[in-house]
């Protein structure tokens, strides 16, 4: 028997589908650039903000800082005090070899993320972008993340960026995510300008980095990768930089935090929760280093508790830091709280059924039920 040449099996059709279906997504979906690989650190590991022509720290409150701070070559460090270093990590007062072997690391390491391409291009806008590891650019080679705008980072790898000219990340923005802040590079072709209430990742800056009065930097700094560059912390301090610092010598353990979720809130109830550390020597001080709890909630830095009573509605989403006070080694956990609205009011004083109520109710329940028998 001679197969008609047009007939295909449906087996094979939906194969053909299945094939087209995947071209079609593929053509339309970008996706992340793969091979992306963090630059090695050398001297640059023990550092959270390394400068080439200064360090300029906050004033009134100061800002926090959770590892190394110098500048190479030229060592002007001011404002420490107020600002401070956390210990075991040491303020370099003058441009030691520690500090000047950081600054050459820093620009090898700015080499090494430029060699690796441009990847996936983005809109110079990322407010509301959703992204998983990989390599991105900027069309324009700006980055800007607007006024209250989000920028998430979600999952495990390697984030590369390439900023080939300015990063801004505006006032009242958040960098919030699943990502691990130490695994996140932004290298930026001139100067970055941090407003925004939490930023996370490490910044390799040819030129300056800013950082806004009251931000928050879960990552490092490291300016001046070109011919010059300051760190400047402008305001009245109250924030922290730092998270991805390793002391010297130190090997860090894997710290956990604990427990993997938490549990809703609702408006006006009081809520309490607690996040415990593992894995360090301790004892450990808690952070929220990306995102905002629920309004009304507030971190115990010292205990890990989350206490207060919600009062709005929505979803709040937050990372939290846990710092070993001995070592200095962090650990990082995403968080989630869903607040909802109070449910309504059920009376107290509802009246029990009584012998006659309760034969009725049987009767009307035992007619329903033939019935609905009846239909089948």
């Amino acid at each position: 028997m001679r197969t008609n040449p047009l007939y295909a099996h449906p087996r094979s059709l939906a194969l053909i589908a299945l094939s087209v279906l995947a071209l079609a997504i593929s053509a339309i979906a970008p996706s992340a650039a793969f091979g992306q690989v963090a630059p090695p650190a050398g001297m640059t590991a023990r550092f959270s903000v390394l400068g080439n022509s200064g360090v300029t720290g906050s004033t009134g409150l100061g800002t926090t800082v959770n590892g190394d701070v110098g500048s190479s070559p030229t060592a002007s460090i001011t404002n420490f005090p107020p600002s401070s270093v956390l210990p075991p990590f040491a303020l370099h007062l003058t441009n030691d070899l520690i500090v000047q072997q950081a600054h050459t690391d820093a620009i090898a390491a700015y080499n090494f993320l430029a060699a690796q391409g441009p990847g996936t291009v983005l809109a110079a806008q990322l407010n509301g972008a959703v992204l998983t590891s990989g390599i991105y650019s900027f069309a324009g080679g700006a980055a800007d993340l607007a006024a209250g705008g989000t920028l998430t980072l979600n999952g495990p790898g390697v984030f590369v960026f390439q900023v080939d000219s300015a990063l801004t990340a505006n006032v009242l923005s958040n960098v919030i995510g699943t990502a691990d802040p130490c695994n996140v590079y932004w290298r930026v072709g001139t100067s970055a300008v941090l407003n925004g209430v939490t930023f996370r990742g490490i910044v390799i800056a040819d030129a300056s980095i800013t950082v806004g009065d009251g931000a928050n930097v879960s990552g490092k700094l490291l300016a001046g990768t070109g011919a010059t560059g300051a760190v400047t912390m402008a305001g009245g301090g109250g924030n922290t930089i730092g998270g991805c610092a390793v002391p010297p010598g130190v090997v860090c353990p894997v710290i956990t935090l604990n427990p993997v979720l938490l549990q809703d809130g609702t408006v006006g109830i009081a809520y309490n929760a607690t996040i415990t550390a593992s894995g360090g020597t301790g004892p450990y001080t808690f952070l929220v280093t990306a995102g905002t709890l629920p309004a009304g909630l507030t971190l115990n830095p010292a205990t890990g508790g989350i206490s207060g009573i919600p009062t709005t509605n929505g979803t709040s989403n937050f990372t939290i830091t846990a710092t070993d006070t001995a070592t200095g080694c962090p650990g990082t956990r995403a968080y989630s709280i869903i607040v909802g609205a109070a449910g309504p009011v059920i009376p107290v004083n509802v009246p029990a059924l009584d012998f006659v109520g309760l034969t009725v109710l049987f009767v009307l329940l035992a007619g329903a039920g033939l019935f609905v028998m009846s239909r089948f």
